[in-house]
């Protein structure tokens, strides 16, 4: 069974092992003492927050911007992306 049968019956769930180390089982096993939740309300609301905040999930667009590199380039042609002239042979061998 479960370990929060009573609570999770009565929604659609699935069940997922993770592994972790050794360091954080002791962790979560604390705080759930702690504060009286199940180390599973623990995770669950963990990973509501990390989805709920974008995850981690960033474009490589915001990568980019994040590093710095987008406008780096101050010689370039302004129409660079967009004009097919600048991509004559671009992606062939010589």
């Amino acid at each position: 069974m479960s370990d929060n049968y009573g609570i999770m019956s009565d929604m659609a769930s699935q069940r997922i092992t993770v592994r972790v180390p050794a360091a954080l089982g002791v962790r979560l096993k604390d705080r759930s003492r702690l504060i009286g939740e199940t180390p599973s309300e623990i995770v669950r609301a963990a990973l509501e927050n990390y989805f709920n905040n974008g995850g981690g999930g960033r474009s490589a667009y915001d990568l980019a911007k994040a590093a710095g590199i987008i406008g780096c380039a101050r010689a370039g042609p302004k129409d660079l992306s967009t004009n097919p002239r600048h991509f004559e042979g671009f992606g062939k061998s010589k």
